[in-house]
């Protein structure tokens, strides 16, 4: 539904915000809380539901607010149980999100720009190119579309967040605070900060104001080990090289038990030797981290090749010997381009979208 471009999105609004618009119409600051407390159940589409707001304010909202969502997708499941879900913006931009169901969690990837600008050479999403931002109603419009959906299919709740989908989080660094806010606020979406995930390809100025302004988990996508060769895969590099990068990772501010995750996704003859491995070790020593260790996808072109099974156990038991805690990643959702480095926004085909109806809301007297 189209809304006059005047109207104020709700969501895009955190709760300090939300506190101020209803003091511009005239309300009381509490109106903001409880508008708040409202604005993320399942079901609730309109103001004529949120039953314990006088009618008078009701209509007042109707007249200059609104409150987004996606209400069409794409939807493909791959054969491991991945979900990949493409969203289409108001301006034609698609983007997309995947669910990762495990026994354990139900973990969501969340885009935060349109296309990115990083470039990374063995990433679709950065050979795209970048489009633009995301506003924070379109971040968190990922995260009530999907968990409206597995609440019609009885599939649980979202349990994980990871900012590790389209674009580069930290270079969009205002709308995703402001998404955290939400998502983390009792009130809205009420997700634990140590359940929520924001990667980086090394942005480091932003990496300490992320630290310094969040309890969120931090991953790096890392790659490489010299600065020559991770300038070839990852331009950034050139403005934040490794020594820069490595020292804000032994800077980060982190709470006693948190580690920061780097990502090294093994391209073979090209960083998956003994000695990258090594030189990893030597990096990374005294930085209170986890590795993830992946294989290329698909997609990067024919540059990248997968390592190969031994040659990842290889790398995984050196950096092991030297006292790592390191995770081999499987890949999940590579036949439906769901998969790390694949995301791409494809064309959007208006036949293949499914309609996502909205659950009805579990009571209607106002309580949770």
């Amino acid at each position: 539904m189209n809304h006059p471009p005047e109207f104020t999105d709700l969501k895009n609004l955190t709760q300090d915000q939300l506190v101020r618009f209803v003091e511009s119409l005239g309300q009381p600051a509490f109106r903001g809380r409880q508008l708040l407390a409202w604005i993320y159940r399942p079901g609730i589409t309109s103001f004529e539901q949120m039953t314990d707001l006088a009618k008078k304010f009701r209509a007042v909202l109707s007249q200059t607010a609104h409150m987004s969502r996606f209400e069409r997708a794409i939807i493909q499941t791959s054969r491991d149980g991945a979900v990949k879900f493409a969203f289409r913006l108001t301006d034609g931009q698609v983007i997309e999100s995947v669910l990762i169901p495990e026994e354990d969690r139900n973990t969501l990837c969340v885009s935060s720009q349109a296309g990115c600008a990083m470039g990374c050479s063995f990433c679709l999403t950065g050979q795209m190119g970048f489009r633009r931002n995301l506003t924070t109603a379109e971040i968190i419009n990922q995260v009530c579309a999907v968990r409206d959906w597995m609440l019609q299919r009885n599939m649980g709740q979202l349990s994980n967040l990871v900012f590790m989908g389209m674009g580069e989080p930290l270079a969009n660094f205002d709308n995703l605070m402001d998404s955290i806010s939400l998502l983390t606020e009792q009130r809205g979406l009420d997700f634990s900060s140590r359940r929520i995930t924001v990667s980086t390809c090394g942005l480091v100025p932003q990496m300490h104001q992320l630290g310094t302004q969040t309890k969120v988990n931090l991953a790096i996508s890392l790659h490489a080990v010299d600065d020559r060769e991770r300038d070839q895969i990852m331009p950034i590099n050139k403005k934040y090289p490794l020594a820069e990068l490595i020292e804000a990772c032994r800077q980060y501010p982190q709470k006693k038990r948190q580690r920061i995750m780097f990502e090294f996704t093994l391209l073979r003859g090209v960083n998956d030797s003994r000695e990258t491995a090594e030189e990893l070790a030597r990096l990374l020593s005294g930085v209170p981290c986890k590795i993830n260790l992946l294989a290329v996808n698909s997609g990067g072109g024919d540059a990248f090749q997968h390592p190969g099974r031994e040659r990842m156990l290889a790398f995984q038991k050196i950096l092991r010997d030297q006292g790592f805690t390191v995770f081999i990643r499987q890949s999940r959702g590579d036949d439906i381009s769901a998969a790390c480095g694949q995301l791409a926004g494809q064309e959007w085909c208006e036949d293949a979208a499914e309609s996502l109806t909205v659950p009805e809301p579990a009571s209607s007297d106002g309580s949770l």
